[in-house]
């Protein structure tokens, strides 16, 4: 098992550890050097009104010789309340000179004491020291000292351990579950190339969907994107010439954008060193493309992907898949010639492209759309799994067409027929109906809803038991008695009484042979209301 690497938490103890601090001595404050530092800066050459003015940030060292108030003992002690009360991490005094600091520096050494705040004085040329200082510092804070604190070292340790490993792919998924981060790395047109996620699916996809609205706003500085308090970062790199766009996400908002830019940047470094190519997979973006109804981008791709239009029988989607099933099923299809399938899965999901095989030619349009159907009948011997299918289709228009129909449909088509395993065009048809005569409401649903009125007016338990058995028999049975019962768990002989008493109350008769103009779309308006859709 993995151990949980400690995240960067760089405090003033460590900072003085470094070189550059060699020379420094602790004078007030000793028992606050746990302060974490998270950045350095430089207040010099202040009068006591500036140094009224600064702005200290918690979490901040900051640096000074002081020399503006060389002779202000009261500006002095104004100064040093005013950093302690801005929490700053502590205080670095640069001696010019190499004198003893006890007499010049006694007022200020008092004060950081009574408030706590970490002194330090050090000797050297503030000239020359201040940059060395603040890049050593920004590396202890960045970096850390050693692997087990680093988030920086950490990655690069995993993503450059080349013994270990047999490819990127891996390197990475051991640095981001080590560091407790994800990343998605996805094609310009925003279809998923490499995926490590080891928390927060949901939060990822809905920075996917968010970032592809501002995507066109980023650039190489990482984009913040708050997914129900999840901090996800944005920003494009650069593999063989070709961009791309980088998801990171922060599990446990710990670290700063800056860390987050310097990740990118290894792991952008890590692909190249490791040769990492990543592979345009056409028959995938082409799927997606008509998912997402992008008519334009699935033209561009379809010779890519080696799509002839007109060959397209079926979209699908499907819920609860077993893949080992279901693959091993379709490759049967394909390796006779049948059919051709693009398929993609993810998870217990399978959703997909069908289009006529090498013997389609032989089968004929009608025989391809009969395998297809048949294929459809194997799969659902899978008793988990829920089928949703638009079969018979016009080449790319048809198969937008057709997930949009699925995408709008499948919540609800559960409600509608709760039995039912596999969903045609014909029964998500009646589902997309009723859904818009719902939004619509008015005059056309209440026409509708009054054609049960009969049942309404009869009221009581005998009335409810007669819709729910006209509702099986029309919405699960087929308008076939035999079946009503096996749903109902009834006898054949009750179905056809509770039939008559039906035909009785509506006026009209219901036999398998006939349907009344209306009452499907009535029964399934009443099954969805039911259904709290």
């Amino acid at each position: 098992m993995t151990r949980k690497v400690r995240k960067m938490k760089a405090t003033v103890r460590d900072c003085l550890r470094l070189d550059v601090f060699r020379q420094c001595v602790v004078v007030a404050g000793e028992k606050n050097l746990n302060n974490r530092v998270k950045r350095v800066s430089v207040m010099d050459a202040l009068t006591a009104n500036e140094a009224a003015l600064y702005n200290a940030r918690p979490e901040e060292l900051v640096l000074t010789t002081f020399s503006g108030m060389k002779d202000d003992a009261a500006a002095r002690r104004e100064t040093i309340r005013e950093l302690a009360r801005g929490n700053v991490a502590g205080l670095v005094i640069f001696q010019r000179e190499n004198t003893a600091y006890d007499h010049s520096y006694k007022e200020v050494i008092e004060t950081a004491e009574e408030t706590g705040l970490p002194l330090m004085i050090l000797a050297g040329s503030a000239a020359n020291d201040y940059a060395d200082v603040i890049a050593s510092v920004m590396e202890q804070v960045l970096y850390g000292d050693n692997f087990q604190n680093s988030l920086i070292n950490n990655t690069i340790f995993h993503l450059l351990n080349f013994e270990k490993h047999t490819g990127f792919e891996k390197a990475l998924k051991e640095a981001a579950i080590s560091n407790d981060f994800q990343v998605v790395l996805l094609s310009e047109d925003f279809n998923p190339v490499l995926a490590v996620e080891t928390r927060h699916r949901l939060a990822i996809d809905e920075a996917i969907r968010k970032g592809r609205e501002t995507a066109m706003n980023l650039g190489r500085v990482y984009s913040l994107i708050d997914i129900e308090g999840v901090q996800t970062y944005w920003g494009s790199v650069e593999v063989d010439g070709e961009k791309y766009f980088l998801l990171i996400v922060d599990n446990e908002d710990n670290y700063s954008s800056g860390e987050i830019t310097k990740l990118a940047e290894i792991i952008e470094l890590a692909m190249g060193m490791w040769k990492f190519t990543p592979e345009r997979d056409a028959r995938a973006e082409f799927v997606k493309a008509l998912i997402r109804e992008n008519r334009s981008l699935a033209y561009s791709l379809k010779e890519e992907a080696g799509v002839n239009p007109r060959d397209i029988i079926s979209v699908f989607f499907a819920r609860g898949t077993d893949n080992v099933m279901w693959d091993s099923v379709m490759d049967g299809y394909e390796e006779k010639g049948m059919l051709r399938i693009m398929k993609i899965n993810e998870e217990d999901e399978t959703y997909g492209v069908i289009m006529a095989g090498q013997s389609a030619e032989k089968e004929g349009e009608a025989g391809s759309k009969a395998l297809c159907l048949r294929l459809f009948d194997e799969l659902k011997e899978d008793k988990s799994v829920r089928i949703f299918h638009i079969t018979g289709l016009d080449a790319i228009e048809g198969a937008c067409d057709g997930f949009h129909m699925i995408n709008e449909t499948w919540d609800f088509a559960g409600g509608i027929f709760p039995y039912k395993r596999v969903f045609t065009k014909y029964e998500l048809t009646l589902v997309s109906n009723c859904i818009n005569i719902q939004i619509q409401g008015g005059y056309l649903k209440k026409n509708f809803m009054d054609l049960m009125m009969p049942f309404r007016i009869e009221g009581g338990n005998k009335a409810r038991q007669l819709l729910d058995t006209l509702e099986t028999f029309v919405l699960d049975a087929g308008m076939n008695s035999s079946k009503t019962a096996e749903f109902m768990g009834i006898h054949t002989n009750t179905v056809q009484y509770r039939l008559k008493k039906i035909n009785e109350i509506l006026g009209a008769e219901i036999t398998g042979n006939r349907v009344i103009p209306g009452l499907t779309i009535a029964l399934a308006l009443q099954r969805l209301e039911s259904s709290g859709k």
